[in-house]
């Protein structure tokens, strides 16, 4: 029995990171993609055009045997598949054209902070100092990162530092609204409708914005648009729901923490993203900070 426990933890330890690590790849594929001359519009549209079928199988593989979805469900998934998946999406890409995947990775992980700040304005549910300290450690890291690339990039760090700021207010916002829905649905099968909402407004976006021509694009283009639907969009969410159910969503948030060493190392490696002090102990003060507030008791 404890042989069966260890081993139903070693899978659910290495699913976790393993999500955590291809989650962490999609920021490396968007900057290769990048250096073929693409905008943020078309890239986001190609993603989400290669996802889209994935998405639709898994909103109908989780709700087999389930309910019908009530009319208020839509239009909740609705609200919530713009917010936490289209205008998320859509920022974050964007951002990425004017910093390092290090920053933006940084700035994301930052998520956990924002839903407690949201939590404080949106539900008046206090913020323990314990809670506090760890979002100080956390925005100080980032801060000392955002700080390096500012003085090297001037207007073009702000510029995209702001952009991947709103998009992880915008997949805070998914969270801290989604509580209620993923109780009646399940987080599978949100996760599979909300983002296939989004994929639908990211195409429809880059019908109404570009002409069709542009979707002519480079070949490697396509194939890293692919490996990023693919490998680092709906593979990792399966990966993590599958971990949640094994070993618990605290457990799994924590294992997470390698995703921001693992873009560090990926750009590093793949981009020639400098590898410095700044960057190194930026990193280690907003691991340091989200581990603080992840661990800190509830008020």
């Amino acid at each position: 029995m404890q042989a069966q426990r260890n081993a139903h933890l070693t899978t659910g330890l290495i699913m976790a990171m393993a999500g955590s690590i291809a989650f962490s790849g999609k920021a490396i594929i968007v900057k290769l993609a990048y250096r073929h001359g693409v905008d943020a519009v078309t890239l986001v549209m190609l993603r989400m055009l290669f996802a889209l079928p994935l998405f639709l199988c898994m909103a109908w593989w989780a709700g087999r045997g389930k309910p019908r979805i009530a009319k208020r469900d839509w239009l909740g998934i609705l609200g919530l598949g713009f917010s936490g998946y289209y205008l998320a999406s859509f920022l974050d890409f964007w951002g990425l054209e004017y910093i390092s995947a290090s920053l933006e990775r940084l700035i994301l992980y930052l998520n956990p902070t924002l839903v407690l700040v949201l939590g404080w304005f949106l539900y008046r549910r206090k913020i323990s100092y314990h809670q506090g300290v760890g979002m100080a450690i956390s925005y100080a890291g980032v801060m000392l990162v955002f700080g390096h690339e500012a003085a090297l990039d001037g207007k073009n760090a702000v510029l995209g530092a702001a952009l991947v700021l709103g998009s992880a207010i915008s997949y805070a916002l998914y969270l801290s609204y989604s509580g209620q829905m993923v109780q009646r649905l399940g987080s599978l099968r949100l996760a599979g409708w909300a983002t296939s909402v989004a994929c639908v407004l990211c195409i429809a976006q880059f019908a109404v914005l570009r002409p069709l021509s542009l979707a002519q694009v480079p070949e490697p283009v396509i194939w890293l648009s692919l490996l990023n639907a693919t490998a680092c969009t709906a593979v990792p969410v399966v990966l993590v729901m599958m971990a949640i159910e094994r070993i618990g969503s605290g457990l799994t948030a924590q294992t997470g923490m390698i995703g921001p060493m693992s873009t560090l190392l990926m750009g590093v490696v793949l981009l020639g993203e400098p590898f410095n002090i700044w960057i190194v102990g930026g990193t280690v003060l907003v691991l340091s900070g989200v581990f603080w507030v992840t661990r800190a008791p509830k008020v």
